[in-house]
């Protein structure tokens, strides 16, 4: 597999490539964010989200990642906006997708509720942009300063999105190689009924062999389509199936913009020439048909420095040994990973589990004996404890909350229980914390937590 994966991304074929690639790219991924963070603010979510809770669930080793007032939050999606539309057209490129980088991920770490795959992706999609010239070509950089124009880039500038996507699909449809997807069909089973309501195909999604149906083509989708795209003889039937795909998986599970997402910037694949018919209708729309290029027919090289192409070459070695072994850490720890969810998160696993639960919080007075039962509403929004009652991270870390909180109250080292019921796909209710387990004396870190009692199946 190995010796395919380096032939496909010619890894082994070190030749420079025509820019187009990347300049569609950049307008593709700056477009679909200048959307993403406007859909964001008008559906009310940074007050929601960042605003009108009062603590936060961070990520560990990012407990110092603290929301801004409310003047400060709405003006961090003032500069997302501003960057993705400076990156979209070309402008101050190299800050512009720099500052989207950081703050995009500063608002990612802020709160770890509102974790999705695609905002891990997106994050990791403008670290590597941060690395390519894609404002070399197209842009208003370059119309700046005509100078800065390039027609040939190194193939790797191309080839690491190409290798980043194959890996998202790739490692989505490893995950979907389990009991629960492949022979319980879980938890397409339990969704796909919410959908028939739909005309005509409606009647279908109460089948139980169309959740079958669904979650086989959804695995043989994920783990085919990067080997199919990369193919230049199946490439165009296979981006025709990365639009079908993700238009249904938006159209019946509501997941945001994950889909239109990917269908965006998987253009990547395409041939060059390709590119340059985009590139060329994009400035006929702008009267601008004669700009495709002044150089195209010189062939003007990208120059890198040697000791910034080391850096680079560093950088992303780091980057993809980390993307490659990442969603194998689950292997480092005992029982269930879906249940336990050690290991669980940027990995690329999606939509694979439905879990719900609930979750009663203890805080004893250890001089008096006095025990309290917590009402989480008076300190956690409705999402946010959503969210908790079925992570054990955020449990341990609202139990922090309740210490701090009690203690500040006058209590000297308050013991903190949990007693926590949650159903995984469609499993039965079953208790998930070991309520004798003192949470306020646990520390949080990557060794497992032994306090998760163990997942057994009642059937």
């Amino acid at each position: 597999m190995l010796n395919l994966i380096k032939e496909k991304f010619n890894l082994l074929n070190k030749t420079d490539r025509h820019i187009a690639p990347l300049a569609v790219l950049r307008m593709a991924f700056g477009s679909i964010m200048l959307v993403s963070v406007v859909r964001f603010l008008l559906k009310g979510w940074v007050y929601a989200f960042y605003i009108k809770p009062k603590y936060h669930f961070t990520f560990y080793g990012f407990y110092w990642v603290k929301p801004f007032d409310a003047m400060g939050m709405y003006l961090l999606f003032a500069i997302l906006i501003t960057t993705s539309i400076l990156v979209t057209i070309g402008l101050f490129y190299r800050i512009a997708i720099s500052t989207f980088f950081l703050c995009f991920t500063f608002v990612e770490l802020i709160d770890k509720t509102t974790y999705l795959n695609h905002y891990y992706f997106i994050s990791v999609m403008a670290f590597l942009m941060i690395l390519v010239p894609a404002n070399r070509y197209f842009s208003v950089d370059v119309l700046r300063k005509p100078k800065l124009e390039i027609t040939n880039v190194p193939w790797w500038t191309i080839d690491i999105f190409k290798l980043q996507l194959f890996i998202v699909y790739f490692f989505a449809g490893l995950s979907k190689l389990n009991y629960d997807w492949l022979i319980a069909a879980m938890p397409l089973r339990i969704w796909l009924p919410a959908s028939s309501h739909l005309p005509v195909i409606g009647g279908l999604l109460t089948q139980l062999w169309v959740a079958y149906l669904f979650c086989w083509f959804g695995a043989l989708f994920d783990l085919s389509i990067g080997f199919l795209l990369l193919n230049s003889k199946t490439r165009k039937v296979a981006y025709l199936l990365v639009i079908i795909f993700h238009l249904v998986t938006a159209w019946f599970f509501k997941i945001g913009m994950f889909p239109y997402i990917m269908i965006f910037v998987t253009i990547v694949f395409f041939s060059e020439n390709t590119h340059r018919k985009i590139i060329k209708y994009i400035g006929s729309i702008f009267s601008k048909a004669n700009t495709i290029s002044s150089t195209d027919n010189i062939n003007s090289f990208y120059q890198i420095r040697v000791s910034k192409k080391r850096i680079i070459y560093t950088l992303l070695v780091l980057h993809f040994t980390i993307q490659l072994l990442l969603p194998f850490r689950y292997l480092l720890y005992p029982g269930k990973l879906y249940w336990t969810e050690e290991g669980y998160c940027f990995s690329w696993r999606v939509m694979l589990m439905e879990k719900g639960g609930t979750v009663f919080f203890h805080v004893k007075n250890p001089q008096t004996g006095k025990r309290t039962e917590i009402i989480n509403s008076q300190y956690l929004t409705d999402f946010q404890e959503s969210q908790m009652s079925t992570q054990p991270d955020m449990i341990l870390q609202f139990a922090h909350i309740l210490a701090a909180d009690y203690q500040k109250r006058g209590i000297e080292n308050p013991i903190v229980t949990a007693e926590s019921y949650v159903t995984l796909n469609g499993s039965g209710s079953r208790l998930y914390i070991d309520s004798a387990a003192n949470l306020a004396n646990e520390q949080d870190s990557f060794g497992h937590k032994k306090w998760i009692l163990p997942f057994h199946n009642n059937n």
